[in-house]
């Protein structure tokens, strides 16, 4: 179907008529209101982001380049006059870039469609309005009015439909839509909702949209996380890196306005410390809580650098700064794997470092512990969970642990499999309890209870792991404490329950390398499992690629049963 130019005027027209908004025009000459980010221009990363958007100006972009690494790049030659680069062409390209958009999303509502930015429930509308948001304000002198209008239109009908799910259109057709999170603080949609929104008030100057961010969305933010003590995301640790989303809208929000969320609540701080020892000793793997569905194995990567640039930048101040610092410089990423993620990375950082030493952190309000022997990479290393089960992301996993020393000795299945996103008990380091051959699933909107004391080089965690149950009558009890010798590097893990009849509990452990019988107990590489209660339990051995070749790579799961407790202990050795 061919749209001629004033077809679509009078579309757009008769769309920004419907919406009631404020006025969006402002004086130019006093932009820019989103601020630009603080550079530093002498890093490598800054010259590989320079050579990642010239490339693309020069008709090469990289795998998802966007028109606000132009814009940005722009802003950067205007506020940088000494690097002598010439800003023009990086406009022209973020305004060519901007306007194809729009102009392919009117043409898909003139045809009775919805636009891209309305895919999988608005989730990238964050990241495709700072796009439009930046270059709007950073380039409007540069802008035709009808370019501005057209922009206009789009970003106030695209953010309207995302706070007016069930009233959402697109031109003269309904198209409402589930309304995912979009009052869920705790998940990442809800964060790109909020950044676009904030955006657009700030590049638009709409005061309707800017006195709703302020008054109706951070709120929920500020209330909710400060019901998160000890930071990390109840999503787990795959989800978990959207907060670098998060903390970028923290540090904007605050640019702009002089409003600090980041010091609403301890959070953001806190979560430093949270990444630091959720980092295993060799500083290149994370422990995988929780869906993993970008990358299964749990390897660190341009993300968590965002995440933790962001949050040591927000808290410079701070002595978790400079342990986060010390993250940044000694962690395994070197190098920022994709272009698209250099312009996160450039932001100035002037702060000191300096090691960590504690050897046991508990961020109580996701339930998860992680401890280890030493800082020395070859320290033996340990996760733990036990407390809320709420977000869709998160696992059945609660009692679950995990184990490493120079590399995976326990660790959930999920880390092995393609998906990375296998949530229920069979993947975990749990009790399954067993009926008519099928694990009773664990309840969401349960709550665990995790309590430890650290004496003398000994951790012992106890958890009431009872509540992830409450759903079942047939489970009324499960106890499991879980001591960890960080000199010996052992542990004993003690489970009691009260399960009704017809119940089986099994203890299981997944493991990376194939397991042995031998007279100790059983050997999986340089992790031997003994059990101690009972004596002679039934031992089973699943190799999960035999269950699907294609989805489980590798991995073993350890099955003991007949137990009506178990004592189990684990030796890591040479």
């Amino acid at each position: 179907m061919h749209i001629t130019l004033k077809v679509i005027v009078l579309i757009v027209s008769t769309m920004y008529l419907a919406i009631h908004t404020a006025t969006l025009a402002v004086a130019a000459n006093t932009r820019p209101f989103i601020p630009t980010p603080p550079v530093e221009t002498d890093s490598a990363d800054f010259d590989r982001f320079k050579h990642w958007v010239d490339q693309a100006e020069s008709g090469r972009p990289g795998y998802n380049f966007s028109a606000y690494e132009a814009a940005l790049m722009y802003r950067i030659a205007k506020d940088y006059p000494k690097l002598d680069i010439d800003a023009e062409p990086y406009a022209k390209l973020a305004i060519s870039m901007v306007d194809s958009y729009v102009k392919a999303a009117e043409t898909a509502v003139a045809q009775g469609n919805r636009p891209e930015i309305s895919g999988d429930s608005y989730l990238h509308i964050g990241p495709q309005i700072r796009s439009l948001a930046a270059t709007y304000d950073w380039l409007y002198d540069q802008l035709t009015p009808e370019q501005r209008t057209h922009w206009e239109v789009f970003a106030e009908q695209a953010i309207w439909n995302v706070w007016n799910h069930q009233n959402a259109k697109w031109g003269n057709n309904p198209f409402p839509w589930s309304g995912w999170s979009r009052d869920n603080p705790g998940n990442n949609y809800y964060y790109s909702f909020v950044t676009a929104t904030m955006l657009w008030g700030l590049a638009s100057q709409n005061k309707t949209w800017l006195d709703y961010v302020r008054k109706n969305r951070l709120p929920l933010l500020v209330t909710y996380f400060n019901k998160i003590p000890g930071g990390g995301s109840q999503e787990g640790t795959g989800y978990g890196t959207s907060h670098m989303e998060l903390f970028r809208m923290y540090r904007e929000w605050r640019d702009a306005t002089g409003e600090d969320l980041s010091k609403s609540n301890p959070h953001c701080r806190e979560s430093i410390d949270y990444w630091i020892h959720a980092t295993v000793p060799t500083l290149d793997r994370f422990a995988p809580i929780g869906d993993q569905s970008r990358d299964s194995t749990a390897q660190l990567y341009d993300y968590h650098e965002h995440l933790m640039l962001e949050a040591v930048y927000l808290n410079k101040d701070k002595p978790e700064a400079a342990r986060g610092n010390w993250w940044l410089k000694h962690n395994s990423v070197d190098r920022i794997s994709n272009g698209f993620n250099l312009h996160k990375m450039i932001i100035r950082q002037k702060i000191t470092e300096a090691a960590p030493t504690t050897l046991v952190y508990y961020a109580k309000g996701t339930g998860h512990l992680f401890s280890r022997s030493s800082w020395d990479k070859n320290a033996t290393w340990m996760s733990f969970v036990a407390g809320p089960y709420v977000e869709s992301h998160a696992h059945q996993d609660q009692g679950a642990f995990s184990i490493y020393n120079e590399k995976w000795l326990a660790v959930t299945e999920n880390i092995h499999s393609h998906s990375g996103i296998h949530q229920d008990v069979d993947v975990h380091n749990v009790v399954a309890f067993m009926r008519n051959g099928k694990p009773i699933p664990q309840a969401a909107n349960s709550h665990s209870k995790l309590t430890y004391t650290d004496v003398d080089g000994v951790l012992t965690i106890q958890a009431d792991l009872s509540n992830a149950y409450y759903r079942s009558s047939a489970i009324a009890k499960w106890t499991r404490q879980l001591v960890f010798n960080r000199s010996a590097h052992t542990f004993r893990v003690h489970d009691k329950f009260n399960v009704s009849e017809g119940v089986e509990p099994v203890w299981q452990i997944n493991v990376p390398n194939k397991p042995k019988m031998t007279d100790e107990g059983v050997r999986a590489g340089n992790l031997l499992i003994k059990p101690i209660t009972p004596k002679q339990p039934q031992i089973e051995i699943l190799e999960w690629s035999s269950l699907d070749s294609a989805e489980y790579r590798s991995g073993w799961k350890i099955m003991l049963r007949g137990g009506t407790e178990y004592v189990v202990d684990m030796v890591v050795d040479d």
